[in-house]
Formats: structure tokens, C-alpha cells, sequence
């Protein structure tokens, strides 16, 4: 009878489970997989209740499992804002359950196994553990984190600190290998092998992560390196044979490098055009308008930059705001903060109450699918691997709050909202971010939002909806600025000058999401119906 309670309670969740995928690119969602993975640990004690004498080594496991899933539950989203929690817990569900599923595939009537089995064909799969990872090496490049940085777990604003063990390293730096990403292997087998000499207990040894690491090494041109680290193998094992073949070779073009250099030295001293270090110049550093957009934008997610000059911040104020007397806001003026003026952004404090975003989340939630972009070949909706997220769109039918939202959205900006787009939520995965882009539809992409039959997208509003200890702001490249998420707050920015032209200088991003777990929700708005709100200006710029 408990068995059958229990199945019954797991077909539950496969119904629910099996609605989604790509769980790596939305926080919310993965929650989910926490009460699952408890459920799971909860069936795992059960069966060593019975299997005791012959699974210690399951039940030492069960136990590891017990107390991380009993501090995720505290807090799930925050858990699981911690991105070595994300990628452990892809990593925990896609490989290491499976290797305990193969240990006690002995006796396949018991109740334990049947669970696992059937719970196993809606985990994570393999996309997802490589998403997690990439993300990690994204965050590392973003925000010029080292390894054991993240190891450690040491990243700001972490409530549940978690370490990454020798195999975790080792699984980022296989997965980087796999990619060609010789950089990022050799940071992270370098770092499982410094564990390991630090004496941290492992099933992997040192001759693996070394015969990774040399040659990750060798294919970034550092053939010395590549050869000492093949030394130290060879020492661990005399007998590798490929080892053995890499001595030989990396010797041998040592060995013809150096010739090479000497000769090149030759060269230039018969031509008299050696020069002294004295007599090199020491580079200006670039100005940021001419720093390549993609260093701009890591710069800003990692708060350096182009900033306002003092005269320029002089100008910024806040204010209560009542949009010109309209009648709504009269009695209850908005609080408008400036956060930037060229292009024009602005702030709005406590324009979106808890309960109003506890519900726009709760709505949102099961809906939730991988966030797409519009592909400028095809003109179709696609995903893309610089927009990780997933998103969902709700309307008045949803829930009368909806319309009340986008009521205060029209008061606030006095922009026409039947013409509107859907209000439209985001949760940002593990990393997650969006690269620099536009919200409105360039004159070489005239169809962008030709099905609407609205025009172009005239301006957007963006609801912060969690706060985020760290990363995870908006970013302007072109211009420098960046606007940090804040609870309950919303920014607000045109897309269009006045004459219709597109201002490009509102290209933004989303920085990928370090400590945290992001919400947002967006409003874009359109040009028609705006005719006598925002009436049309003949300077292009205006």
C-alpha cells in the first residue's frame, strides 16, 4: 500500500516534469527539481532501511544528499542562485544517479529502483549539465573570476555556500575540452589537480587530469608548460604511452622553436632594427567609445566604465510625478528617479506591490518556455545561446490584475496600451543573461512586427521583480550606462525618437545573473495609438 501511495505521488510529478526542458535556463522552474530530488533521497533512506548491511556506501551518499536538499528547501530560488548549486544539481541528476541507479540494479523489485527508473526519463539531460557548465565559465569570463573562486564558493552576495569537488572541476574542464575551449580546460583541470594535491579525497587521479591539462596547455602554444606537466605524468605512470609519444614530440618542437628564434634574432641584429625596451612606447589606453562593444558590455556587468560627468549627474533629479496632472496619479503621485540622460531612463520606486508580483510569478511559473529571439534570416522566432532565460506572457484573461498593471503603466506614461504587446515575464537561468540587442525593429528588418499591425515598438517598460545580489544589471554599451535591478521598481526608456527614427543608442543587455535568482517582467509598446499622446516631431532626433 506505501508503494503504490508513493508511485502515485511520482506519476504526479511526471506529468508535471515531462511539460518541460532546458531546465538550466530558468531558476524558477528548477526549483522544481529540488522537491524532486528530495522525494528521490526520501525513497533512497527507505531502501536502506531495508538494504542496510549490504548499501553502507548508498546510505553514505543518501545521508551527503539528506543535508543539501534539507538547506536547499529553506530556500530554493536562493539555493539555486548560487550557480555552483545549479550546475551540481544538473550534474547530480543527469550523471551521478545514474552511476548509483547502475550500483543497486541488483534487485530491480524493489521499490527504490522502480521510482528511479521511472523519474529518470524527465531529469535533466545532458544540454542541461552543459548549459549549467558553460554558464559557469560564462560568469567566470564576465565578472574575471578565477577558478578557485569559484570552487570555493567565495562569490558575493552567497547565502548558501557550496565547494566544488575534484570531479566537479574535472567535469567543467571535459566539457570546455569538448568544446575546443583549451583555455577554460586547462583553469579548471589545473584547478582539480591543485585540490588534489591539497590532498582532497577523489576517485579521479592526477594522471588523468594531467594528460587533460598538458595538452589543453600544448594547444595554447606553451609547449614548455605542456612538456613539464608531461614529465610529472610520466613520473605518476612511466608506462603512458601517449605521454611517452608527447614527450618525445613536444621535446622535438622545442627544439625547432628555438632554432627558429634564434635565427630570427640573427635577422634582426643584421639589420640593425632590434630595439630596446627603453625605446618603446607604452600603449594609450583606449577611450571607452572605441572599446569593441562585447569588452563594454563585460565591463558595465562588472560595474566599471564609462560614468556621467559631475555637471551631466547635476542634472539627474527625483520627484513625485503625476504625468501632467492626470487624474489617476493626482492624490498618489509615482516616485521618478533619473537614471540616465542620453537616452533618456528613468526609475519608478515602488510602482509593483509584493502581492501584485507574488501573483504575476505564480501565474507565469507553469508556463514558462525557453525565451526566443527574432532570427533576421528567416524572420521566425528562434532560441539563441545569448538569450538565456525563459519567459511567459500574460494577459487580462489571466487574471484582472494583469489589466490593472497595464492600467498603471498607460497613467504613468500616458502611452496607449490596447496597442501594447502582452506583458511579458522573464526568469533568468543559471548565468543568465541577454546580450546586447534592440527592442525595436531596424530599417533594415521592415517586417520585424509586420504581423502586429501596431508599428514599431515606440518604448519599453521593465518591472524588476527581484533583487539580485549580484550581476544581473541592464547595460547600455554605446553610451555606458547600466541600471541595477531593484525590487518592485521599473524602468522606462523610448525606443523612437519623436520622428519615428529609431534611437540607437538604446542598445542593452541583460548581464549575465552571478548570486541570485532574477524576475522580470516587461511591457512593449507600439506606435499606433500614440498619435495625440506622443504627437510626431519633423527633427529626427527630437
Amino acid at each position: 500500500m506505501e508503494l503504490l501511495c508513493w508511485c502515485t505521488l511520482l506519476l504526479s510529478y511526471v506529468q508535471f516534469l515531462s511539460a518541460h526542458n532546458d531546465f538550466f535556463t530558468s531558476i524558477g522552474q528548477m526549483t522544481d527539481l529540488l522537491y524532486t530530488e528530495k522525494d528521490l533521497v526520501t525513497s533512497l533512506k527507505d531502501y536502506i532501511k531495508a538494504e542496510e548491511n549490504k548499501l553502507e556506501q548508498v546510505k553514505r551518499w543518501a545521508d551527503k544528499l539528506d543535508s543539501l536538499t534539507s538547506t536547499a528547501m529553506q530556500d530554493p530560488e536562493g539555493f539555486l542562485g548560487h550557480p555552483v548549486n545549479a550546475f551540481k544539481l544538473m550534474k547530480r541528476l543527469n550523471t551521478e544517479w545514474s552511476d548509483l541507479e547502475s550500483l543497486v540494479l541488483s534487485d530491480t523489485t524493489d521499490g527504490f529502483i522502480s521510482n528511479l527508473t521511472i523519474q529518470r526519463q524527465h531529469f535533466p539531460s545532458d544540454e542541461d549539465q552543459t548549459g549549467a557548465a558553460k554558464a559557469l565559465l560564462r560568469l567566470q569570463d564576465t565578472y574575471r573570476l578565477d577558478a578557485n573562486t569559484i570552487s570555493t564558493g567565495d562569490l558575493p552576495g552567497v547565502t548558501h555556500k557550496s565547494q566544488m569537488t575534484v570531479e566537479d572541476c574535472y567535469e567543467l574542464g571535459k566539457i570546455a575540452y569538448s568544446e575546443a575551449d583549451y583555455y577554460h580546460t586547462e583553469l579548471w583541470m589545473a584547478q582539480a589537480l591543485k585540490q588534489l594535491d591539497q590532498g582532497e579525497e577523489s576517485t579521479l587521479d592526477a594522471v588523468t587530469v594531467l594528460d587533460y591539462l598538458s595538452y589543453a596547455i600544448y594547444q595554447q602554444g606553451e609547449i614548455q608548460r605542456a612538456l613539464d606537466y608531461t614529465k610529472r605524468l610520466l613520473e605518476l605512470d612511466p608506462e603512458h604511452q601517449r605521454a611517452k609519444g608527447n614527450l618525445k614530440y613536444f621535446e622535438f618542437q622545442l627544439e625547432k622553436q628555438k632554432k627558429a628564434e634564434e635565427e630570427e634574432a640573427e635577422k634582426q641584429k643584421e639589420r640593425g632594427k632590434r630595439e630596446t625596451s627603453e625605446k618603446k612606447k607604452k600603449p594609450k589606453k583606449p577611450s571607452f567609445s572605441l572599446i569593441p562593444e562585447r569588452k563594454k558590455y563585460e565591463m558595465l556587468c562588472r560595474g566599471e566604465g564609462n560614468k556621467l560627468t559631475p555637471r551631466r549627474q547635476s542634472r539627474l533629479f527625483c520627484r513625485y510625478y503625476d504625468n501632467n496632472h492626470s487624474p489617476a496619479l493626482v492624490l498618489a503621485p509615482v516616485k521618478q528617479q533619473d537614471e540616465w540622460d542620453r537616452p533618456y531612463i528613468v526609475r519608478y520606486l515602488d510602482i509593483i506591490s509584493e502581492d501584485e508580483m507574488k501573483r504575476v510569478k505564480q501565474l507565469a511559473k507553469p508556463r514558462l518556455r525557453r525565451a526566443t529571439v527574432h532570427d533576421p534570416l528567416t524572420g521566425k522566432l528562434t532560441t539563441a545561446q545569448y538569450r538565456v532565460s525563459k519567459s511567459a506572457w500574460l494577459t487580462g484573461d489571466d487574471d484582472p490584475m494583469i489589466d490593472v498593471i497595464n492600467q498603471r503603466i498607460e497613467d504613468v506614461t500616458g502611452l496607449e496600451m490596447d496597442t501594447a504587446e502582452e506583458l511579458q515575464v522573464a526568469n533568468y537561468g543559471v548565468g543568465g543573461q541577454y546580450e546586447p540587442h534592440f527592442d525595436f525593429g531596424r530599417k533594415d528588418e521592415p517586417d520585424a512586427f509586420k504581423e502586429l499591425g501596431t508599428g514599431n515598438r515606440i518604448a519599453t517598460w521593465l518591472f524588476y521583480m527581484s533583487d539580485v545580489p549580484a550581476g544581473g544589471a541592464t547595460v547600455f554599451p554605446d553610451v555606458g550606462a547600466a541600471v541595477w535591478p531593484q525590487k518592485g521598481t521599473a524602468v522606462f526608456w523610448y525606443n523612437l525618437f519623436a520622428s519615428g527614427e529609431g534611437d540607437y543608442s538604446t542598445r542593452h543587455a541583460a548581464c549575465p545573473v552571478l548570486v541570485g535568482n532574477k524576475w522580470v517582467s516587461n511591457k512593449w509598446i507600439h506606435e499606433r495609438g500614440q498619435e495625440w499622446r506622443r504627437p510626431c516631431s519633423l527633427n529626427e532626433t527630437d
